[in-house]
């Protein structure tokens, strides 16, 4: 049963970092896939994840460059080859995984563009939904099996406070009847990412499988390559002086709450829940406090629902059983 969007009282908050949320976790054992997890907070999360003890699997799109960034961590990590927009790659990632591994119990889909001019992959998608959503929809309809292998597993997707840009027009996904709008399509893909969780959840349940969607705030990192610092600087980002906002959080303070969701024990029996600081987020009127705040239409289980029967239709790809 999808939980209460209600906070439940977390010892951590906006300041606390991945490490000190895992302290005292014991994930010996345990095997976590990250997408991503050679660059910012998806780094972060990896080490504090490979330091509790886990086995840690990154899906790359530059598996090189991975290796050189994952090695200074040490622990038990595989680096495979991996690229979200691109169907086949993610199904020879998946085939390749299941020869390592018999079973995931953490599944963290961290990869992510952020608005990006308007670019299309083979299928004609436009590329911010088909990296943050479709691929992620179709890799973990691949390692479902893995997942349910586990008996007990978790999901968590990384989705944004950006969802409250706007929700998304399942007539017009790949922007062929609008204008294109680089933060409106970012809203979009974001809010697909907290609904997937959503449904996710409600499906995985019976086999032990939780999901958690996660905003984790608002850090620099190469996610804002597409973005020029002027425009950031228009937004708050940065001052004149090149310093970041106040509310901004470093790498390990961003990868917490992802680590949070991914192991706290406060979470057990819980699932389809959006995440921030640490904590479950509160449910906003029309106009929240900027920083934080979780709009009604990422709760929406019958868009959940619907946006999961679209996600079918355009990778062809179903989950089994």
């Amino acid at each position: 049963m999808t939980s209460q969007q209600t906070p439940i009282g977390s010892p951590f908050g906006m300041r606390s970092t991945a490490k000190e949320v895992v302290a005292g976790i014991d994930l010996t054992g345990k095997r976590v896939l990250v997408t991503g997890g050679y660059s910012g907070i998806g780094t972060e999360t990896v080490r504090a994840l490979a330091q509790a003890g886990a086995k840690i699997c990154v899906g790359a799109r530059r598996p090189v460059e991975a290796q050189e960034v994952l090695d200074d961590i040490g622990g038990d990590i595989l680096v495979l080859a991996l690229d979200l927009s691109d169907p086949h790659s993610i199904d020879s990632f998946a085939a390749e995984l299941a020869n390592h591994w018999f079973e995931i119990d953490i599944f963290i889909n961290n990869a992510a563009i952020m608005a990006s001019p308007l670019m299309r992959d083979e299928r004609g998608y436009e590329m911010q939904f088909s990296t943050n959503h479709l691929g992620h929809f179709h890799l973990t309809a691949r390692v479902w099996p893995l997942l349910k292998a586990a008996g007990s597993a978790r999901v968590v997707c990384l989705s944004s406070i950006g969802h409250r840009l706007n929700a998304l027009d399942l007539d017009d996904l790949d922007w062929k009847r609008r204008d294109y709008d680089k933060w409106s399509a970012y809203g979009a893909a974001k809010s697909a990412n907290a609904l997937f969780a959503l449904h996710l959840d409600k499906l995985g349940e019976p086999h032990g499988i939780r999901a958690f969607a996660v905003h984790p705030g608002g850090i620099a990192t190469p996610l804002q390559r597409h973005l020029t610092m002027d425009e950031q600087k228009a937004m708050g980002w940065y001052d004149d002086e090149g310093n970041t906002h106040a509310m901004f959080k470093s790498t390990e303070e961003g990868a917490s709450t992802t680590v949070w969701a991914a192991t706290s024990p406060l979470l057990e029996g819980m699932g389809g829940v959006y995440c921030e600081d640490c904590e479950v987020g509160e449910m906003v009127g029309e106009e929240p406090p900027r920083s934080s705040g979780v709009y009604p239409h990422i709760r929406d289980e019958a868009l959940a629902k619907a946006l999961w029967e679209k996600s079918e239709e355009l990778t062809g790809v179903s989950f089994p059983g």
